[in-house]
Parts: C-alpha cells; sequence; structure tokens
C-alpha cells in the first residue's frame, strides 16, 4: 500500500507542476496575441459563408437531416449490439466499421484487443463516416467552395481522433502509468521549447535540428560555388569519374524549399547519383529571401536564376549547348524559361530537358486550389505587402494541413504526450528548413498559375517583355509524375504533354511527390510505369502502361545519355573561366530564419 500511496503522491506532484507550467505558458501565449496587430479576417480561409449554406441547406431540408440521423443511430446501435455480444463471450463479432488500410492511427493492440478502446475507435469512424457523408450531401456548394468545405471537415475529424487526447490513447495512458506521469511532464518541457514567447508561435518539432548541418551530413555531395548573385549560387559538382558526358547537366530546384533534397545523404542523393554516371551536373541554390528582395517577381527569378544559370553553366564548360532539369516550382520556372528562350529564337542552347512532379497546367491542380480564390489571396497580399516576403512556415503549415495524421498529429502524440524527443530525420529536417518567398513573385505565381491557368494560354503570360507560349517548345522533354502526388497530381503533369511540342516522354513512379522522385535503385522501393506512347487521355496512357520494379532513375538515365553526347575529360570545378567562391553547399543554403 505505501508502494501505491508513493506513486500517487509523485503523480500528483507531477501533474500539479505541469499544471502551474501551463498556466505560466498560456498567460504569456494569450499576451502575446494581444500584442500582435493583425488587420486579417477572424476567418482566414473565408470558410464561414460555406458553413452557412450547410447550416441553411438542412434547415431547408430537415428530412435530410433527420434521414443522416437514423443512418448513425443505426451505426451505434450496430455498435452497440457488437459490444454486448463481445462482452458476454462471442469471440466473431465483425466490426461495425474498421479503419482505412493507411490509417496508421490505430496500430497498438489495445484498440483491437481492448473492448473499451475498440468501442471508442468505432465510434469516432462512424461519426466521422457521418460527417463526411453529411457534407457531400449538400448540393447547394459545390465547385471549389465544396472543395474548402470538405478539406476542413476532414482537419476537424483528424482533430477530434481519440488517439489525440491522451484520455483516449492507450499508448499514452500506459506511458503514463508506467513513467509516473513523467511523460507528460516531459512532453510540456517539448511544448515550452516549440513555443517561441517573443512571436507567439508555436511550430510542431518533427526532428532533432541540432543533428543536423548543410554540408556535413546533408547537402555534402563535394562540389564548388562558382557563381552568385543577389537571387542564386551556382553549384558544380566534383566529377567522381575521369569522363563525363559532353553537355553538362543544370538542376532547376524549387525555391520554396532548400535544392538539399536532391541530395540529402550518399545513399538517396540524386546528385550524387548522376555524377557517378558520368554527368557534368550544377545545381542552382536559391537565395532565402528578406524584405529588401520584396519586389523580385518571376520575371527577375528568371533572369536572375534560370537565364543567368545557363549563361554560367556554358561559360564554365565553354560549351554551346546544355541540358536541364526542373523540380516541381524549378520545372514551372523552367517552362517559362523555355519558352522565353523559344520566342527570341534562342531554345538551341538547350539540348532537353527534364521535368520532375511539374506543372504548367494548374486546371486541376489538387488541394493546394483550397488555399487560392480571390479572397484568400486579397488576405495573402496584404501580409506579404507588410512583411515583404511570405514566411516560409506559412506555406511549411499548408503542405503539413495536407497529410496533418502523419505530419501534425503523430509529432503531437509522440512530443508532447509521450514526452519523446523526435527522432533525427534527414527528409523531415530538410521539410523544417523552410523558405520565405518573395511577396511579389509568390503574388505572381498565385495569380497566373493557380488563379487564372495562364501559361498555358499562349503568349498571355508575360516575362521579361516576352510573351510566353509554351507550344513553341520542340525540344525533347522527359515528363515524370509521381502516383499518389497530392501536391502536383499526376494526371495534372501528363498535361504537360499537352503543352511541349517536341518529342516528349512521359514516365509515372510510384509513391508521392517526394519519394516518388527521390527513389535510389539501390532501395528496390515502389516501382513505375512506362508507355511510349503519349496519347490526349492520361488513363489511356496507363491503360497502356507497363509497370516494371524499382526505381525510374535508371530509365531516365538511359532517355539522358543519349542526348548529351560523347565522353569528354572530367571537368574539375574552378579550372574553367569560373573561380571559385566556396565550397559547396554554399552560404544561402544556410540561412535560417
Amino acid at each position: 500500500m505505501s508502494e501505491d500511496k508513493s506513486d500517487l503522491d509523485q503523480f500528483s506532484e507531477n501533474l500539479r507542476e505541469m499544471t502551474a507550467e501551463f498556466h505560466k505558458m498560456a498567460h504569456d501565449f494569450f499576451e502575446a496575441q494581444n500584442d500582435q496587430k493583425s488587420d486579417l479576417e477572424s476567418d482566414p480561409m473565408h470558410i464561414g459563408e460555406t458553413l452557412i449554406e450547410l447550416s441553411k441547406y438542412y434547415t431547408a431540408h430537415p428530412e435530410k437531416l433527420i434521414e443522416k440521423q437514423m443512418t448513425l443511430w443505426q451505426d451505434y446501435m450496430t455498435l452497440w449490439q457488437n459490444a454486448s455480444r463481445k462482452m458476454l463471450g462471442d469471440t466473431d463479432v465483425e466490426p461495425a466499421i474498421t479503419p482505412a488500410a493507411d490509417d496508421r492511427r490505430f496500430t497498438d493492440q489495445e484498440w483491437q484487443e481492448n473492448q473499451t478502446f475498440d468501442f471508442i475507435k468505432q465510434s469516432y469512424l462512424l461519426t466521422a463516416r457521418w460527417l463526411n457523408d453529411a457534407v457531400d450531401e449538400i448540393h447547394p456548394v459545390s465547385g471549389h467552395e465544396k472543395d474548402k468545405l470538405k478539406f476542413f471537415t476532414r482537419q476537424f475529424i483528424e482533430a477530434m481522433s481519440p488517439t489525440n487526447f491522451a484520455l483516449t490513447n492507450p499508448e499514452v495512458l500506459r506511458e503514463t502509468v508506467e513513467s509516473k506521469g513523467q511523460n507528460l511532464i516531459k512532453g510540456f518541457e517539448n511544448v515550452l521549447r516549440d513555443y517561441d514567447a517573443e512571436t507567439g508561435k508555436f511550430t510542431v518539432s518533427m526532428t532533432d535540428n541540432m543533428k543536423f548541418e548543410p554540408g556535413r551530413n546533408v547537402a555534402a555531395t563535394p562540389g564548388k560555388v562558382l557563381y552568385r548573385n543577389e537571387l542564386i549560387e551556382l553549384i558544380q559538382y566534383t566529377p567522381t569519374t575521369e569522363k563525363q558526358y559532353k553537355k553538362p547537366l543544370l538542376i532547376v530546384p524549387p525555391w520554396i524549399n532548400k535544392f538539399y533534397i536532391l541530395d540529402l545523404r550518399p545513399q538517396n542523393s540524386l546528385v550524387k547519383w548522376l555524377t557517378d554516371k558520368g554527368y557534368s551536373v550544377f545545381i542552382i541554390s536559391w537565395r532565402n529571401p528578406d524584405a529588401s528582395m520584396a519586389d523580385l517577381d518571376m520575371s527577375d527569378y528568371m533572369r536572375l536564376g534560370t537565364l543567368s544559370a545557363i549563361d554560367q553553366v556554358k561559360q564554365a564548360t565553354g560549351e554551346k549547348q546544355i541540358n536541364t532539369v526542373g523540380y516541381c516550382i524549378g520545372g514551372t520556372m523552367l517552362s517559362c524559361t523555355l519558352a522565353h528562350l523559344a520566342a527570341k529564337d534562342d531554345l538551341g542552347q538547350i539540348g532537353c530537358s527534364t521535368f520532375l512532379v511539374t506543372q504548367t497546367d494548374f486546371s486541376e491542380a489538387g488541394e493546394l486550389t483550397i488555399f487560392v480564390d480571390e479572397k484568400q489571396l486579397a488576405d495573402m497580399e496584404q501580409m506579404m505587402a507588410r512583411d515583404g516576403f511570405l514566411d516560409g512556415r506559412t506555406m511549411s503549415n499548408t503542405f503539413n494541413m495536407l497529410r496533418a495524421n502523419d505530419l501534425i498529429w503523430s509529432f503531437v502524440i509522440n512530443n508532447y504526450m509521450k514526452g519523446k524527443d523526435p527522432f533525427p530525420f534527414d527528409l523531415l529536417y530538410w521539410n523544417g528548413d523552410n523558405t520565405r518567398l518573395t511577396r511579389a513573385c509568390h503574388s505572381q505565381y498565385l495569380q497566373e498559375m493557380y488563379l487564372n491557368n495562364n501559361l498555358v494560354k499562349p503568349n498571355t503570360v508575360v516575362m521579361n517583355g516576352t510573351p510566353l507560349d509554351l507550344t513553341k517548345v520542340d525540344i525533347p522533354t522527359y515528363i515524370q509524375a509521381a502516383e499518389t502526388d497530392h501536391i502536383c497530381p499526376w494526371k495534372s503533369v501528363y498535361k504537360n504533354t499537352w503543352s511541349f511540342s517536341g518529342p516528349k516522354k512521359f514516365m509515372l513512379a510510384g509513391s508521392g511527390h517526394i519519394a516518388g522522385v527521390v527513389n535510389p535503385p539501390s532501395a528496390k522501393k515502389y516501382n513505375h510505369w512506362q508507355n511510349e506512347d503519349v496519347p490526349h487521355d492520361p488513363e489511356d496512357w496507363l491503360a497502356g502502361a507497363t509497370s516494371h520494379v524499382g526505381s525510374w532513375w535508371e530509365d531516365w538515365h538511359k532517355w539522358l545519355r543519349s542526348k548529351s553526347g560523347a565522353k569528354v575529360a572530367a571537368r574539375i570545378p574552378g579550372d574553367g573561366p569560373l573561380d571559385v567562391i566556396e565550397d559547396a553547399p554554399g552560404s544561402y543554403v544556410k540561412v535560417r530564419y
């Protein structure tokens, strides 16, 4: 008895300590919120009007609401009957509902073996299904507003999962009993660590940022910075072969993230793999902008970014023609650059181009369109006008919301309820190493691409005084998409085959926006589909495609090497007319805000 009392006393003391700290943090948090003057609306996603339409619909059609309620009641009755049978010893009871095959929240055995937790789980899943069905029913709300309503309904449902609450999560309860509440104390210490008292902002830690450093254990492929301007650094990688393909290869990564997603570690570095294959690899490292760069728009990103890089690669190697690769928004900018060169009758300096999960037609651009409409853009413009940029955390939070269970709630449970430190993971370090976006460039990008889909309208988008027409891009293109990509859906990426007029090859990789690209052959993961034909309909392409086990990199290498010329002596960075500025990965990639 004395030992039990001691455990209870220890638990109570831990709980009192945590409560006191919580009250102090809550006071500081609300003080910080009061100090922050925001001109933005309290409903920045403008979902309120749509919720009113939902209420009006069911008020006007009470029979629909009654029907939905009766369905939910019948589901609950089935659940109660099943629970009663199990309590009476019946072991052959089919569940009223089961989690989706890819739902990892309920993997702990207690969710299946403990009747109480099994009941809580099924009750939650039934209610979630009912709520989704109720939203689907609303016919007066359609299109963009319906998509927003469904998205935020999903956010609410995921937030209310019983796994996200200590008293209904068996793993957390087990940890709390075994540690006498120390997990809650440590969890609250993690909360304090992730809360910035000065700004009043809270960022969920996904990994141990102290374990990684660009140039040491990420972005560590040897190379040199040969060129720098106010927007980019250009890196040339040190060759690992005696000879290299004649045509150098320039990679244009996205500027909404750091470039080293393509150079995380030697085992999965696309940069190193290409270098080992004998390519003379260059990559752009975009600057993480500050307020002084607010007026840099997409024309500036082309002029100072892709056009400058192309010129410098040619100067460094002495070659008149190079090959290019664009990733995500970097690929969108590359397509604009190719159209610009075509309009200037100067596309001959590019031999071929590869586009990795790149969109040029944004008519079906996936869930990110939920965040783009006139009202939301007006709010964003107001915020960017104040700061001169869009804070990288804002964009990062947007991407995380698309996969909230994996990228938000799993870390809330691990860090704050179980009291564990996040696991060191290079990919999540990169994911948190976000970049700012200049006001002018980001505004133009959202307006021209996402809101108005102007890039596929010939001569509508004008950059550096040149109307852009993608159909004038007649060089060979390799277009890669990823099967489960939620940022650039594969059928949207497929539309690039409609835009470019030259010889083209489309390839569909397994997995999503990151793993579908960064999938080295040595990993022996996923699969990819090939089809030499390029019909108009993506479904027709898939129906005629053949699935191949493993990475698509070797297929791309086979295509690319045939367009890279003969082998020449390997090029050592700095041996040409461009002097070495510093070692890779340079300075721009190390700037964090």
